[in-house]
């Protein structure tokens, strides 16, 4: 053990008498290692992020939307005719596979209290879309099937909607207005922030759906609506549920075979699962990208090691002269090896862990420093570092005795 203290002692007295080449030599390593833990960082936040979106948007997916129309050759978007309706979603409801089915008319309409007021997205619907999206009541109660049969005017609100209209005060039990009909605020709904398409989801109020139809937005064509969400009971029944519910929607809708559907069938959970598989190759290739300035710092370590022994050439020999051993003198040019790249790891690691902090102050990016990035990062840099030096410290202790003390 004293040995190796004496080693790593003269170690560092030959690096000191080199600093400026020293730590030239580490600037490699540190900004290798910075790069790395930053790229990760903002990799793995985008990673979470999206998780996010994905988690509050609900699990296991699917939307309906009702078919377009064509009018002097002038076709609507998805959702301008009026194909879908709420006997259709209970005969989803009783496909195998489903969870729970929520048919959906959605609007936006100006909200009135006092004399605050505001326009948010209104969404006429039953108690599953509650189950559907994952989306608890923190306050208060929701409104039921019966409320949804009796059409009563009664509403759940978000939290965006609820400081927006009544500030600082509690809005359960409150009356306020939608389109000059009253409405009871039954409860509060929990918080789920940014969608994946960037709008905010507390910006709404659920009201039954009947009530939607017949007292807010009005409905020409009663029974109809916009859209269904289904929830299927797991991931992987989900290709044969999509499927099922192609073949009974057109069924019921009697389409003849070579027919387009007039109706939408989009696969959310798919769609939010390519955007997780995108961000997490992105952040790969980050960390790929920064990986490479770790190779350029263990490459310049090995060359200013081969430089150093060319130097030392005469002190090698005289070394060996007086009984080092071989395993002495790669072990003395191994460490110096060492010192530089795990030295050179820490201030990088330093440097990167700050410039995460402040990519995330100056632009708001999530950033997840996460101690597996860092762990990562600094092994794969100390093991380079040591990989580049051994064959220099080889070099050293290959060098034969009498050509080394002839050496000028």
């Amino acid at each position: 053990m004293s040995m190796l203290f004496a080693m790593l002692g003269e170690a560092w007295r030959a690096m000191g008498a080199n600093r400026l080449r020293t730590l030239l030599t580490m600037l490699g390593m540190v900004i290798g290692v910075g790069a790395v833990v930053l790229m990760m960082s903002i990799g793995q936040g985008a990673q979470y992020a999206i998780k996010q979106s994905i988690a509050a948007m609900g699990s296991n997916l699917f939307v309906l939307l009702s078919g377009h129309t064509t009018t002097g050759g002038v076709r609507s978007g998805s959702g301008g005719a009026h194909t879908l309706t709420v006997s259709d979603a209970e005969a989803i409801a009783e496909l195998p596979g489903v969870q729970a089915v929520a048919p959906i008319d959605p609007g936006n309409a100006q909200i009135v209290y006092g004399p605050n007021n505001w326009n948010t997205s209104v969404l006429g619907t039953t108690p599953k879309y509650l189950e559907v999206r994952s989306w608890p009541v923190i306050s208060g109660d929701s409104f039921t099937d019966s409320d949804v049969r009796s059409a009563t005017r009664v509403a759940l609100i978000g939290k965006t909607a609820a400081e927006n209209i009544f500030g600082d005060e509690d809005p359960v039990g409150k009356t306020f207005r939608i389109r000059q009909s009253p409405f009871v605020i039954l409860g509060t709904l929990a918080v789920k922030g940014q969608g994946m398409d960037g709008r905010d989801q507390d910006d709404t109020i659920l009201i039954p759906l009947t009530t939607a139809q017949r007292q807010v937005f009005g409905s020409q064509f009663p029974g109809t609506v916009r859209m269904v969400m289904v929830q299927a009971t797991t991931q992987e029944i989900m290709p044969t549920l999509e499927k099922s519910m192609t073949d009974l929607l057109r069924q019921r809708h009697r389409t003849r075979e070579g027919m387009d559907s007039d109706f939408f069938l989009r696969n959310l959970t798919a769609a939010a699962n390519s955007a997780a598989e995108s961000t997490r190759i992105m952040s790969l290739l980050l960390g790929a990208i920064a990986s490479v300035s770790l190779l350029v710092g263990g490459i310049g370590i090995m060359n200013i090691m081969l430089v150093s022994v060319t130097e030392r050439t005469r002190e090698i020999g005289i070394r060996m002269a007086i009984g080092a051993r071989e395993r002495d003198i790669l072990l003395q040019f191994l460490l110096e090896a060492i010192i530089i790249s795990v030295v050179g790891c820490f201030i990088g690691l330093l440097l990167g862990i700050g410039g995460a902090l402040l990519v995330n102050a100056l632009t708001g990016t999530m950033v997840i420093i996460s101690v597996s990035s860092v762990v990562v990062a600094f092994s794969v840099a100390a093991t380079v570092g040591i990989f580049f030096g051994f064959y220099p410290a080889h070099k050293a202790a290959q060098l034969d005795p009498i050509e080394a003390l002839r050496y000028q």
